[in-house]
């Protein structure tokens, strides 16, 4: 069959046309009677099955399948009596898709799946809705019409989407999407607040607000909600083990404060009919009708108890005592309706017997003229002696005054003359004495227990809505709400009480919700209101029952019952429906059998001959019925006939009628669907009783923890919290079931154990570990002993729950309970498997059943394995107890094998040792025995089963059967006895090893298990791991992978490891006790040690960034001196060798204000170096042994220098010559600090102005004598560089493999780095590739190399960007600061040049084809370093030269750019401002006069200029108008960076001009140099460029030298002359 079929059985057209009945939803109707009267169901035959049957006092409603409506009975607004066998179809909802269908007293109403509303019929009481008036043509509603809900609380008003609706005689409700409650009609049943009735429109029902609305029932003048709980902690979850809290140690809560606990009183005067009239007219025309029917709602009046006492709901439930203060109550009493002034106490008192018998009137709700008046026809018995069916919508002025003061003598009043007036009514007698405990002025005594009255807790008065009370909702649960249904639950309840409908304790109306306290914790998951009567249907398959009970309806003695008692069932019997209608209730329960059995309780009527419905109901018109039954049942009744209707889904009752819809079994889905919920329920309820009869007493018992122990006790609240959590999961599982039933297109995936199979299978894996982990530290033993004390005489329950061998006792009995609920897996597999062979193969269906259904098998195979080894390893504990081995006693823990009949031994062991070998499911014990007790050992090892490696042995000649086993620490070899032996061992071994690692728990071949594993463990032999701990990857009993090692002395390490070591990356931090501080490392390591690149952040405070060998620092490294270490702070960065600073070297001494940058030797200056100070003074010469020593030549901030010979710093010692800054020399021999005083034996010379310059003193004072060569600086990051290139020694390495290098190198940045931008995981993407580098490089990939060099030096990941970042970095440490020096220029400039020849070594490295510096690219230039050769050709011809510096500056110089520039300023700091005051002087001038003074010829002055797109003429006084363009570009020279970059902005310059100067002139235009040269200084004037001198120095000097003899150089030429110029300008 296939899905279609099987989910829908819809039939075609042509089939419903021949009249072919529906194999699903099948109405049956009835007149409500019992099983004493022969009955025969009408079967209702429609084309479609029915979704759903409502059923009012005369009439009712179907809903078929696909939307129709269709309507049988009285129906009264259209004048017609239609039969249930020919129902009439609601034309006016054609079109309209309707999922739901309401029927009140006598209206209707219907739901449409756009969650819109539809009402017709009876009118009066405005319960359909707005009305135009009160005349006689709108007091019915012949159509449906739609009845718009709206929430005018938000702006702009919007429509609510309802999802459930219910009616009542004179009333109707709506329940919204939002889990909202709207009300609109007549009466107190509307829980709304206002007294102005009818109410049209629908209304909020505000003391609901902020709750979950779950479902709501109407009776006829009461109404119903179940509503979720606020505070979802299961009351049947109890704390643990703790004595119970008295109500005297538990707080107060918000939740609990009463207000007007009695509610309200109906008197008779209050019963004024205003709408008599129209009701007469409509009700008139149908028999069996009462006036007394004809009733409108009541007014409001209050009464305040001051009662505080609380009855507890259940012997193991903890609730908190309410503390309700009676102020509190009056005053939320009188902030929600406004009270009149409360009378004083002398005025109530009676002074007559004519006022009490009034008095006892309003309290009975009797009028002894109205008793005469009524008309005996109303179904209900005790409506006829109660005022619930006379009220009048008309509000009454006359309240009943009373207050706490006078509450007391206004009970003893009632409680002595209750009966005056009554004593002749044998009904009010049997009430009062089958409720008299119960009666709304006595104190309620129920079940034994010391009660009051407060059984209802109101809800908060509030007119907020949820929007403002969101904090009000509910918790969320573990699934989200819409998954399983709640079993948090409270049930409200508001209206008239006359008959104890409301479950409050007492008969007096309520005009707003108040919760049913009773029943808060009992698991109810619907409610259902008959006329009279309610009835709730718990989780637990339980009913209770409360109101009228004349007829039996309740299914209990107690008549009328004000508080909700539960209803006599037979204890195979379990109810899942409830229906209740107008004196009668009818039950849905599962029986011995998978088939719904269905129970009535109520009237039964005595058999009569049969006539016709209308005569019947002439009959009943013409003859006053009956005030009560002619006989009733105590208890629910079978009804036999309806074992041949098939499978009953659902049950309604209304008015005298009865409807069930049935479903037949198709191809055994029917079957297995009932079969499914029946046993859940079924198991729902027996983990009820388990977790009430036995659980819950020993939770609660006070010796409970010395009995158990400890260690038993923690494990005991383990169990329980885990049976808690699967008795949770059962409940709303077989809840949902239960709704499942009631839908007709039922999806069988949508089943909670096909969507939420995991949860399923992780609770019950819980439980069973739980109970397991109880039975292996023997708590069951102990909990039997406090089993029998906590049942009793119940002692027989506990076998009875084991549903097993009689003979089964003691702690066997009980294991045999608490397991029990594993076997409901195989019945989950089971329904599964028959519910797959209802549908295809290949059907979505057939695929998730299967799947379920095989999970659940498995783990069904899975528990009970452990279930037995739990057993098995109980029973070897028992066997082996002693002190020695409860170390190795774990609750976990279960025994799989073990070797004491010396079936596995050591290899190698002694000929006396005795070697026990015990295999757990999580480790390998080795214990070394003791030879002459059996029990006792000396020693023992432990192996976890997650780093076992099992490896088995060939066999040898020998014979011997052996096992290699390989741990962590050390590699042993087991020899077994047999050949079984072994294979019984290594698959036991496997097995676990497979379990632990997968979960999977099957055993693998013998010798098959995973060598990568993650594990933590704990080292204790001796070695560089004693005493550590280790969670990482391991491979072959060795660490190896990423992993954290954490050792007792507070070292961390994280990172790789390999073979047993550090090895790669990995982060370590490392205490200094001394300092009570901890260094970190991060960075490279190498066999355990310290290798490669990194970060060392000593506790001392110092930094070291850079390179380290074997632990020591080697190599390229910065180390920033911490501040704890004042005398020495500053910076080093250079070359390390053996942890030492040797080789070329910068250190900024921040405490001294000097830097040196020079050679070093074993962490001494030694060599040639560079000293500069932050007081200007220069120094360059040798270093030894830290100290300046031998020749040197210093030079003073004022220019005076000295060069001789030092022996200590800045300490002359021998022959020298002090040059001064005016030319005089001083020579001789020189002793003394530079900074103190010198002394001098020499020969002054002054310089005469018409000497002729000694050449040789030139020469002695030039800089750059004693430096460290350019090509000589910095050679250990470039070492490093090519290091990281996989080449040991700088252009000797395989080129392939430093392209694998850098691409390991992104690759691992791109998967370890988390904070990547965008771009740079673009980038990365990018470089990742290698590309072509081998073919020889032409103009067409030139270009491609250059854009991935681009590339590569943006990211410090690729190895080339790191060398572009050290560079920066190491030059800026060089060249900035306060001790930058402009003497520093020369030597700057040329580290440049040698960046960029080393850097071009490396690109040719790994580009071979990329020529020599200088060379030429065949091919048509695309390169922007273009020559032109020929000037005088017609067609200029171009070439492309690869340059170095045109390549790589463009990389380096933007971030060399700040440190270079400006020592260029500083060097020509005295020209600039010499430059500077000759711009500010001459661009005084107007432009026509600058011009003049230039010597600018005149033809080429501008004569017109632009102003906003307008021509106009230049005047003499117009100024920074001209060659406006040619100014502007040339301002862009300062904004560049590279020399190639100013070169264009000089060049677009000259172009610029060009095009202002052409349309001046005629023909063709050639410059000639002396008409340029003016016109360019002028422009250069215009510009006002800061810093012009420094700009042309550096342009002069990093320039690429194949284009300074080109177009370019010769701009360049120019603009250097404009400069000159300016400089030897005189004023104008």
């Amino acid at each position: 069959m296939t899905s279609e079929e099987m989910e829908n059985e819809e039939q075609s057209p042509a089939e419903e046309q021949a009249g072919s009945p529906p194999q699903r939803g099948l109405l049956h109707i009835w007149q409500s009677g019992g099983p004493s009267e022969p009955l025969s169901p009408e079967r209702v035959l429609l084309s479609q099955c029915v979704l759903q049957v409502a059923l009012g006092e005369h009439h009712g409603l179907l809903l078929a399948q696909c939307g129709p409506v269709y309507s049988f009975g009285e129906l009264l607004w259209r004048g017609l009596s239609v039969p249930p066998s020919a129902p009439l179809l609601e034309a006016a909802l054609q079109g309209t898709t309707v999922v739901h269908v309401a029927c009140g007293g006598f209206h209707c109403g219907a739901l449409s799946e756009q969650g819109g509303i539809y009402m017709w019929g009876e009118n009066t009481a405005g319960q359909c809705g707005p009305s135009d008036g009160d005349s006689d043509s709108n007091v019915t509603v012949a159509e449906p019409y739609p009845l718009a809900v709206v929430d005018n609380e938000v702006v702009p008003p919007v429509a609510v989407r309802i999802v459930d609706l219910a009616c009542g005689r004179e009333h109707s409700l709506a329940l919204s999407a939002q889990n909202e409650l709207w009300a609109w009609g007549s009466g107190c049943q509307l829980g709304l607040v206002t007294s102005n009735f009818p109410v049209w429109k629908p209304q909020k029902v505000e003391h609901l607000a902020g709750r979950h609305v779950i479902q709501v029932a109407c009776g006829a003048y009461h109404s119903l909600a179940l509503v979720r709980c606020l505070h979802l902690q299961n009351p049947n979850t109890p704390k643990p083990l703790e004595r119970r809290p008295s109500k005297r140690d538990e707080p107060f809560t918000a939740e609990d404060a009463h207000y007007c606990p009695l509610g309200v009183e109906l008197t008779e005067s209050m019963t004024a009919e205003t709408s008599a009239n129209k009701r007469s007219k409509q009700r008139s025309r149908q028999p069996g009708v009462s006036h007394e029917s004809q009733a409108d709602p009541c007014p409001y009046s209050c009464g305040i108890s001051d009662d505080k006492e609380n009855v507890p709901l259940a012997s193991a439930e903890i609730e908190p005592d309410e503390h309700a203060d009676p102020l509190t109550q009056t005053d939320s009493c009188t902030t929600s309706y406004p009270l009149p002034a409360l009378t004083d106490k002398k005025k109530t008192a009676l002074p007559n017997e004519l006022e009490l018998h009034k008095l006892l009137q309003k309290l009975s709700g009797h009028s002894l003229e109205m008793q005469h008046s009524k008309r005996l026809g109303d179904a209900d018995s005790l409506s006829s002696h109660t005022s619930d069916d006379s009220f009048s919508s008309t509000p009454s002025n006359e309240l009943l005054h009373t207050s706490c003061e006078n509450d007391l003598t206004f009970r003893e009043v009632v409680r002595s003359s209750s009966l005056v007036g009554l004593e002749e009514d044998p009904l009010w007698k049997k009430k009062v004495m089958l409720s008299h405990k119960s009666s709304s002025l006595t104190d309620i005594n129920l079940k034994g227990k010391k009660g009051n009255r407060r059984f209802s807790l109101p809800a908060t008065p509030t007119n907020a809505t949820p929007r403002r009370q969101q904090h009000c909702r509910s918790k969320p649960s573990s699934f989200p709400e819409n998954d399983f249904p709640s079993l948090e639950t409270e049930v409200w309840s508001w209206g008239r009480g006359s008959e104890g409908q409301l479950g409050h304790g007492d008969q007096l109306a309520r005009l707003q919700p108040l919760c049913i306290k009773s029943l808060t914790g009992e698991e109810v998951i619907k409610v259902a209101a008959g006329s009279h009567h309610s009835l709730a249907l718990t989780a637990q398959c339980q009913v209770y029952s409360w109101g009228s009970n004349m007829c039996g309806q309740l299914g209990h003695v107690n008549s009328p019952a004000t508080v909700p008692q539960q209803a006599t069932l037979s204890d195979d019997l379990r109810a899942w429906d409830v229906s209740a209608g107008q004196s009668h209730s009818l039950l849905l329960a599962d029986g011995d059998g998978v088939q719904p059995v269905l129970l009535y309780c109520g009237q039964q009527q005595e058999p009569r001959p049969k006539r016709n419905e209308t005569s019947c109901q002439r009959a009943r018109s013409d003859q006053p019925s009956q005030n009560r039954a002619e006989s009733y049942t105590v208890r629910p009744s079978l009804m036999p006939f309806c074992i041949e209707m098939g499978y009953i889904s659902s049950v309604c009752s209304g008015g005298h009628k009865c409807a069930l819809l049935t479903d037949r079994n198709v191809s055994g889905f029917i079957l297995a669907i009932h079969e499914l919920a029946s046993i859940e329920r079924k198991f729902y309820c027996w983990l009820s009783s388990v977790r009430k009869l036995l659980l819950m007493p020993i939770f609660y018992k006070e010796k409970a923890r010395p009995s158990l122990g400890e260690p038993c006790t923690r494990l005991f609240l383990s169990f329980y919290k885990t049976s808690v959590c699967l008795s949770i999961l059962i409940g709303q599982h077989s809840t949902s079931l239960t709704h499942f039933l009631h839908v007709l297109r039922r999806d069988v995936t949508s089943l909670h154990l096909l969507t939420h199979t995991q949860h399923f299978l992780d609770i019950y894996t819980e439980y069973c570990s739980a109970v397991g982990d109880f039975q292996v530290m023997g708590g069951l033993q102990s909990l039997h002993k406090l089993s029998l004390e906590c049942l009793g005489s119940k002692q027989t329950k506990l076998a009875q729950l084991s549903e097993l061998d009689p003979s089964a006792s003691g702690d066997g009995d009980l294991a045999s309970v608490l397991y029990w609920p594993l076997q409901q897996l195989q019945q989950y597999s089971r329904v599964l498997f028959q519910l797959e062979s209802c549908f295809d193969m290949l059907t979505a269906e057939y695929q998730s059943l299967h799947q379920s259904a095989v999970q659940y098998e498995h783990l069904s195979v899975t528990l009970q394995r452990r279930k037995k080894e739990a057993e098995a390893t109980f029973l070897f504990w028992k066997t082996h107890s002693g002190k020695n081995t409860e170390g190795l006693r774990l609750p976990q823990r279960r025994v799989l094998c073990e070797s004491s009949n010396r079936t596995l031994t050591l290899q190698g062991a002694g000929r006396f040792s005795n070697h026990w070998f015990i295999l757990f499911n999580d480790a390998l014990v080795h214990i070394q025995r003791a030879a002459p007790p059996k029990s006792l050992f000396s020693t023992h090892r432990v192996y976890p089963v997650n780093l076992l490696w099992v490896k088995p042995l060939p066999e040898n000649d020998s014979g011997c059967y052996a096992i290699k086993m390989s741990c962590p620490e050390e590699t042993f070899i087991l020899v077994a006895s047999t050949p079984q032996e072994k294979n019984k061992w290594l698959h036991f071994l496997n097995q676990e090893v497979d379990r632990v690692l997968s979960g999977g728990g099957q055993g693998s071949s013998p010798g098959i298990t995973a060598m990568s594993r993650t594990a933590s463990y704990t080292f204790m032999g001796d070695g560089r791991f004693k005493d550590a701990q280790y969670t990482g990857s391991w491979l072959a009993g060795r660490v190896h992978g990423r992993g954290t090692m954490r050792w007792r002395d507070g070292r961390i390490y994280t990172g790789n490891f390999k073979n047993g070591l550090e090895d790669g990356y990995g982060e370590c931090m490392i205490p200094d006790k001394l300092l009570n501080k901890a260094g970190c490392y991060q960075g490279q390591w190498r066999d355990g040690k310290i290798h490669g690149f990194g970060i060392y952040r000593y506790a001392t405070g110092e930094v070291y960034e850079g390179c380290f060998n074997d632990g020591q620092r080697h190599g390229y490294g910065m180390l920033r001196s911490g501040k704890m270490d004042k005398t020495s702070s500053g910076v080093f960065i250079g070359q390390w060798v053996c942890d030492k600073r040797t080789g070329y070297g910068v250190s900024d001494d921040i405490t001294r204000g000097e830097k040196y940058m020079g050679m070093w030797l074993d962490d001494e200056r030694h060599g040639s170096a560079v000293v500069v100070t932050q007081y200007g003074v220069y120094f360059e010469g040798n270093f030894r042994e830290n100290k300046m020593s031998g020749p040197g030549l210093l030079v003073s901030d004022d220019d005076t220098a000295f060069h001789g010979e030092f022996s200590e710093d800045w300490t002359a010692n021998g022959k020298g010559v002090l040059s001064l800054a005016n030319g005089d020399t001083l020579e001789g021999h020189f002793s003394g600090e530079w900074s103190t005083g010198l002394k001098v034996d020499g020969i002054y010379s002054k310089l005469s102005t018409d000497e002729i310059e000694d050449k040789d003193k030139k020469n002695l004072m030039r800089l750059g004598q004693y430096v460290v060569a350019a090509d000589e600086r910095w050679v250990c990051v470039f070492d490093e560089s090519w290091r990281r290139l996989g080449c040991d020694i700088p252009g000797r390495g395989e080129r392939t493999v430093a392209w694998e290098n850098i691409a390991v190198s992104i690759s691992s940045a791109r998967r370890h780095s988390t904070d990547l931008s965008r771009s740079q995981s673009k980038v990365l993407e990018c470089l990742e590739c290698i590309p072509h580098h081998v073919e020889a490089v032409t103009t067409t990939n030139y270009d491609n190399i250059r854009k991935y060099l681009t590339k590569a030096c943006e990211t410090p990941f690729h190895p080339l960007g790191w060398l572009v970042e050290t560079l920066v970095t190491v030059y800026r440490m060089t060249y900035l600061g306060v001790e930058s020096n402009h003497r520093l220029l020369r030597e700057a400039v040329k580290e440049v040049q040698a960046y960029i020849k080393h850097f071009y070594s490396i690109i040719r490295f790994l580009f071979p084809g990329l020529p020599e510096d200088g060379s030429v690219l065949p091919d048509t230039p695309v390169s922007p370093c273009r020559i032109r050769y020929s000037s005088y050709s017609e067609e200029p011809s171009f070439v492309s030269v690869v340059s170095c510096s045109t390549l790589l500056l463009p990389l380096l110089l933007p971030q060399l750019y700040q440190p270079l520039f400006m020592l260029y300023c500083l060097h020509d700091e005295q020209q600039e401002v010499q430059y500077w005051e000759r711009i500010i002087r001459l661009n005084k001038q107007p432009d026509q006069s600058l011009l003049s003074f230039l010597g600018v010829r005149q033809k080429f002055w501008p004569k017109w200029m632009s102003v906003l797109g307008e021509k106009k003429e230049i005047v003499s006084s117009s100024k920074d108008v001209s060659f406006g363009s040619a100014v502007e570009t040339l301002q862009q020279i300062s904004t560049t960076f590279t020399p190639s970059d100013k070169l264009l902005v000089i060049q677009n310059t000259f172009e610029e001009l060009t095009q202002e100067i052409k349309p001046m002139q005629d023909g063709d235009f050639l410059w000639c140099m002396d008409d340029l040269l003016p016109l360019f200084l002028y422009i250069v004037l215009r510009a006002r460029i800061r810093n012009l001198g420094a700009e042309v120095s550096m342009i002069e000097d990093l320039m690429d030298p194949n284009i300074q003899h080109g177009e370019l150089g010769l701009m360049f030429t120019t603009l250097k002359a404009c400069y000159m110029q300016i400089q030897l300008e005189s004023p104008i």
